[in-house]
């Protein structure tokens, strides 16, 4: 046994040995010569659409869900442990919605306790409620106290057992409306904690409005966003922020539309609607996704501003969904949609005397955002677009000649609808338009010279979506798996070497809850108390920390590599800490020597090499381990040219000082 054993390793060491020895060897030629191209600031960036429960349930951090009972079915996510809710006269009390009669509030509930014993009401929270041990929650309720003696509302986490795991109270002292709050710490971790309610004494009393956050926000804003989640995006350093999506802004219906005024203002006075992913897909239905706006077009600006992303804001231009019922409002009524997109322009730049720059100052934020982009519609297609497109880009131009118009060119990359699209944008001088692009990894291998032949004069391009999909483009089963990211990463060579007319870039969807999915696949995956990052983030991440200022060629036989021997790199020069970065990806089984000869400027003897591999195309990461993460190593030049072995399946990052 021991004999064989050794046989076997001597053999295996022979073997590797003979791999290395005849490894693809790959001569290549750094010209550091100034092609006159720019690396945008702009070039990647981060989408941000409300699927997968990324807004409520996700980042935005509020962990009653239907806080204000609005839902279609007003005590949706509420329980009556002690209570038929069918009946109005059980010993112990009952819950019974109350419609108010205001557009922006429409219910509150009302509470009858008839026992001494107390009443109690138990919120599920998004698929569970996440509490740690020791952390503190800040509670908040209104009420009116209308008769009885109603002394005391207590208020508990509970575990799946129903163990108290925190507990506060507050006191309703008031006949009037009243905001109560109160704070209390969890003593367990808990991925699927409730929250009790109890109401001691007897009477009746009107709640609304009943929230709780955790203290540790990002930034400790109160009521503000979760903070992991919010770190993930910041680490990606993202030239933009787009927001709200995507699908959201057009909406299943006109009325379903994301309107941005309703967005912003007191947070009690924001109108819920129904997301529009609520049942879009029959293998992921969910009844209980709707929006609530706390997390809107403010919270969108400041998060941009947190993280350093230029904003860039989509809106509606008047059509539904061309998936769903493509509704169209009337040309002789397209006027609101159009001031809506001028008005924004106003809340987000807006001096504090004007109308829409005094509410942005009311809600603490008194300097203008400094928004430069603005896009009009996600992803229509058609004449009925270009005909309303030529009438928001007329005005938004009349009044902000500086703001840039994001256009569209369809939710396909090629086909009639794209081309189309893209014909009348160009007869319109178009500056930015936007493609979409979902295909199988294979796709996005072969499509990494697409943007080889655009026109250099012509409408620049926003890559404003796009994801390997490892199944099929909507298919429950896709994965966030290496080759989905690797051929990712190959096709981003692609997009950075023809910076000359892309100026964007960004992968969608960013977010999706481990339990409130509807789409794969997904950058950024989390639950009620922990995320991760998938091999796609890290490609993400990757590019945007490494981005350049200056684009430069690396070539192999005169010409770019875009698949040779299954290779793919590009190039650029960062001026602001001199040095040359070159991003490698080899997407086949086996290790290549890469020679890399340099001309035009004298590198220094040492450089950093940033690796991410597997050895199994399949290999995902998880929230138990992340298996696929970048790692760093120092590397020597020999003689001023780059010699280094680029990995199996691996994406590799190269970076030298200029001297």
């Amino acid at each position: 046994m021991k004999i064989n054993t050794l046989k076997n390793i001597a053999l295996s060491s022979i073997c590797f040995t003979g791999i290395l020895a005849n490894a693809q060897t790959n001569k290549y030629v750094l010209d550091c010569k100034d092609t006159g191209v720019k690396i945008e600031p702009t070039m990647y960036g981060i989408f941000f659409e409300d699927i997968n429960f990324a807004a409520d349930g996700g980042l935005y951090a509020e962990m009653v869900k239907n806080r204000s009972f609005e839902f279609q079915v007003p005590l949706m996510g509420w329980e009556q442990p002690n209570s038929d809710r069918h009946s109005r006269n059980e010993k112990s009390g009952y819950a019974l919605p109350i419609e108010t009669g205001n557009e922006k509030n429409k219910n509150i509930c009302r509470i009858e306790v008839k026992d001494d014993n107390g009443y109690s009401l138990i919120n599920e929270g998004f698929r569970g409620m996440g509490v740690k041990a020791n952390d503190a929650y800040n509670l908040s309720i209104m009420a009116e106290n209308r008769e009885g003696n109603i002394s005391k509302i207590k208020f508990q986490f509970v575990d799946e057992k129903g163990n108290i795991i925190g507990e506060t109270s507050v006191n309703p002292s008031s006949k009037e409306w009243k905001k109560y709050t109160a704070q209390f710490k969890a003593t367990k971790t808990e991925a699927k904690a409730k929250l009790k309610i109890t109401f001691e004494g007897t009477g009746i009393i009107n709640v609304d409005m009943i929230s709780i956050f955790p203290q540790d926000t990002w930034k400790n804003r109160p009521n503000g966003l979760r903070k992991d989640l919010v770190q993930l995006l910041s680490d990606l350093n993202p030239g933009f922020l787009r927001f709200p999506g995507g699908c959201i802004v057009e909406g299943s219906t006109l009325e379903l539309r994301y309107q941005w005024k309703k967005s912003v203002g007191a947070v009690e006075d924001r109108e819920m609607i129904i997301n529009r992913w609520n049942t879009e897909f029959s293998h992921r239905p969910a009844p209980d996704y709707f929006q609530t706006f706390g997390l809107g077009f403010f919270e969108y600006f400041q998060l941009a501003e947190d993280i350093g992303a230029t904003p860039l804001p989509i809106l509606s231009c008047g059509m539904a969904c061309q998936f769903n019922t493509g509704e169209l409002v009337p040309m002789g009524e397209i006027d609101p949609y159009v001031q809506d997109a001028v008005d924004l322009i106003e809340f987000a730049n807006g001096d504090v005397a004007t109308k829409w720059g005094k509410v942005r100052s009311d809600m603490g934020h008194p300097q203008p955002f400094n928004m430069k982009f603005i896009g009009v519609g996600n992803e229509q297609w058609g004449p009925d677009y270009i005909e309303r497109y030529k009438i928001f880009e007329k005005a938004i131009k009349a009044k902000y000649p500086d703001i840039t118009i994001i256009s569209g060119a369809g939710p396909f990359p090629n086909g009639e609808y794209f081309d189309y699209g893209w014909k009348e944008l160009k007869k319109l001088n178009a500056k930015i338009v936007d493609e979409h692009f979902y295909n199988r990894p294979e796709w996005f291998k072969e499509n990494v010279t697409r943007y080889d032949s655009y026109d250099r004069n012509g409408p620049k391009i926003f890559a404003g979506e796009y994801a390997a999909q490892s199944v099929a483009t909507v298919s429950p089963d896709n994965k966030n798996n290496w080759e989905c990211a690797l051929s990712e990463a190959a096709f981003m060579t692609g997009l950075e070497r023809n910076a000359a007319v892309v100026h964007m870039t960004s992968y969608a969807p960013l977010f999706a809850h481990a339990e409130g999915w509807q789409w794969t696949p997904d950058l950024i995956w989390f639950n009620n108390l922990k995320s991760y990052a998938t091999p796609n983030y890290y490609v993400q991440k990757l590019y945007a920390n490494n981005p350049g200022t200056d684009l430069i060629s690396v070539t192999t036989d005169g010409k770019p590599i875009t698949g040779q021997n299954g290779m793919f790199a590009t190039a650029v020069i960062d001026k602001n800490t001199n040095e040359v970065i070159i991003k490698v990806v080899n997407t086949t089984a086996n290790p290549q020597k890469t020679n890399i000869a340099v001309k035009g400027k004298k590198l220094a003897s040492k450089g950093i090499m940033t690796t991410l591999k597997s050895d199994n195309l399949s290999t995902e990461n998880s929230f138990d381990a992340e298996k696929i993460v970048p790692k760093t190593s120092d590397f020597n030049l020999e003689k001023g040219k780059i010699m280094s072995e680029i990995p199996a399946y691996a994406f590799v990052i190269i970076k030298v000082k200029i001297s």
